[in-house]
């Protein structure tokens, strides 16, 4: 497992758990000293002790040694760097399977894409879904998806991955649940905006229906299965991540809401939002495109374009009337 964040550290620990041997890299080698030392990642999931069978390391070449699966859990930014410090050493055919949910600018370059531009004679699949890194640890019961057009890849991960209280389910449409997991993000933080101005649920909900329309919409432009998004890729994260303040960009969300500027709010949070930097690059691609999606405009609009909220909204009330069900 690349990546000692909270996800990576709670995926880590559900393999270590169904008695696989299993290596978690962090690039800081004082923190994973302390986090082997402690048997607790105490900066992101402090008070929960991880299984011995899990081993935390900072040497990438001891990590991946042995390694028939390769997750790679590191945010977006950094995805395409640590990707190409493995590759010399993963084994040749390995399993890489990202666990990142994010798209890479300025080319709208998806995970999965960055694993095989950057990687000889891997076997690739995306793990993503409603699947918050505290409620994994706790043993809570969860779902994901691993999707992949590798048959080998969807025989094997379920199993290595599945336990009493994480299921995995299986898809083909890797591009489709891999756009989901990163576009869903720009709407938490909408949702986490609107709860801070004071909506009620009937404003929620009708948020996070017509967000599903627009992601659903961009996603067939682009040449992805729009039925995927009804699945626990698409809105079943889109659920989780929009109604929770657990998630990092329904927290970016409230604290806009409630006045705090973009910079203040990404500093007091500490982690990685990759909601901001999506929406960025699916503005563009939308423009591109063509595609309407007035929620991820009005967002835009606000963050990076200086409007005030108020007015985003009421734009967005009293824009044109729209269809409610656009695919039969």
């Amino acid at each position: 497992m690349l990546g000692g964040g909270s996800f990576g550290t709670a995926l880590a620990n559900i393999v270590a758990s169904n008695g696989y041997h299993t290596e978690l890299w962090f690039r800081d080698g004082d923190r994973a000293r302390e986090c082997e030392r402690s048997r607790e990642n105490t900066h992101y999931l402090p008070g929960y002790r991880l299984h011995d069978n899990l081993r935390i390391t900072a040497d990438l070449r001891e990590s991946l040694l042995d390694a028939d699966v390769v997750v790679v859990a590191i945010p977006s930014q950094s995805f395409r760097e640590v990707v190409r410090l493995a590759a010399p050493l993963a084994r040749p055919g390995v399993m890489v399977i990202s666990a990142t949910k994010g798209i890479e600018a300025p080319n709208f370059t998806l995970m999965s894409d960055i694993l095989a531009e950057e990687l000889v004679d891997a076997h690739i699949g995306v793990l993503s879904g409603p699947n918050f890194a505290k409620e994994i640890v706790q043993n809570q019961h969860t779902g994901s998806v691993i999707a992949s057009d590798d048959e080998q890849v969807l025989a094997v991960i379920p199993k290595v991955f599945s336990s009493s209280t994480f299921r995995v389910y299986t898809s083909r449409d890797k591009f489709g649940v891999e756009l989901a997991g990163a576009i869903k993000n720009i709407y938490a933080i909408v949702c986490g905006m609107a709860c801070a101005l004071g909506a009620g649920h009937n404003t929620q909900a009708m948020i996070l229906t017509r967000a599903l329309a627009e992601m659903g919409r961009f996603a067939d432009k682009l040449g992805a299965n729009a039925m995927t998004f009804l699945g626990l890729a698409g809105v079943g994260d889109l659920i989780l991540t929009c109604s929770s303040d657990l998630s990092r960009n329904y927290r970016v969300g409230f604290a806009l809401g409630s006045g705090k500027t973009l910079q203040q709010t990404l500093e007091e949070i500490g982690q990685v939002a990759e909601g901001v930097n999506t929406l960025q690059i699916v503005k563009q691609k939308a423009d591109e495109l063509g595609v309407y999606m007035p929620l991820a405009s009005g967002l835009h609009a606000i963050l990076f374009e200086g409007q005030d909220i108020a007015r985003v909204v009421q734009g967005l009330m009293t824009g044109a009337m729209a269809n409610d069900v656009e695919f039969h």
